[in-house]
């Protein structure tokens, strides 16, 4: 397998087989972002991804489940991507997931027409970063999202039936703008209603624009209580769409996985547990790990 520079996958896609279709990402602007520094957004040749893709065949009798990487691969070309899609699924018969990073911009610059034979073809899940509902944070990080769009972007996927998992990061308001952050991602989130969602707490990337703007004193991170409060405000006010909750991220505080509606007052009592007991809520800063 020819890979290229560092790769990323979430971590929900451990046992997943790791198929290189794009060089970073399209954006990559991201104050708190460091995972495609280092490359220039580029599309790997047919030629190489079909390669890799014979390759694997040959290495491994069985693959259950394959994800697309690096960043937004749902920016390529849908007849490129399909043919990637068809490939895979000529090649390994017995794979039942076909997933990849796609940007809610992604899905809202594509049809419902292209993004459902993107999913008649064999796509079946789309990770996408929101990270704040908030748009003066959406745009203090230089995400490049506003809520409408992603808004949009949400309506396409679901229109095609393609599920989205959708990441967020509490703490990223900061000190003075916890409130504002967890209200507004909550509210955005109950509009979209994602088949998933995986919460984790801000781990600041050495390096970043972010990083600096700590040391500049321009950004005063969120305290570990207010995260838990973030945590706690999001449980207590999500609506009750149906959606899997993946709230067990290396550097969150309190480790929670599960179905919601079902399991929020069993979450919930956790996160009451940390917040009257847990050492971590005398801390002014969340120490955590770099990606």
């Amino acid at each position: 397998m020819n890979y290229q520079g560092k790769i990323y996958r979430p971590w929900i896609e451990a046992n997943s087989l790791l198929i290189q279709t794009t060089l970073g990402c399209t954006h990559n602007k991201c104050t708190f972002c460091d995972m495609f520094r280092e490359k220039r957004f580029g599309i790997r040749t047919l030629e190489d991804i079909f390669n890799d893709i014979d390759e694997a065949r040959q290495l491994f009798p069985y693959v259950g489940s394959i994800f697309l990487i690096d960043g937004n691969v749902l920016a390529l070309k849908t007849v490129f991507l399909l043919k990637v899609i068809e490939k895979i699924r000529s090649s390994f018969g017995e794979c039942s997931k076909i997933s990849l990073y796609a940007g809610l911009n992604d899905f809202r610059r594509k049809s419902v027409s292209e993004l459902t034979e993107l999913k008649q073809a064999g796509l079946t899940m789309a990770y996408s970063g929101l990270e704040s509902g908030h748009p003066e944070i959406l745009k203090w990080v230089k995400k490049g999202l506003t809520p409408e769009q992603a808004l949009i972007g949400m309506e396409h996927a679901k229109a095609a039936g393609i599920e989205v998992l959708l990441s967020f990061i509490f703490g990223l308001g900061g000190k003075e703008r916890s409130c504002e952050h967890i209200a507004e991602t909550t509210r955005l989130l109950n509009l979209m209603e994602p088949e998933e969602v995986a919460p984790m707490a801000l781990a600041v990337q050495p390096g970043t624009e972010l990083a600096k703007e700590i040391v500049a004193g321009e950004f005063i991170q969120a305290t570990p209580l207010q995260i838990l409060e973030e945590e706690k405000y999001l449980l207590e006010n999500l609506t009750d769409f149906n959606t899997f909750y993946w709230g067990d991220h290396g550097n969150n505080i309190v480790s929670s996985k599960g179905r919601l509606p079902e399991h929020r007052e069993a979450f919930l009592e956790k996160i009451d547990h940390a917040i009257a007991t847990h050492p971590v809520t005398r801390q002014e800063v969340l120490k955590t790990f770099a990606w």
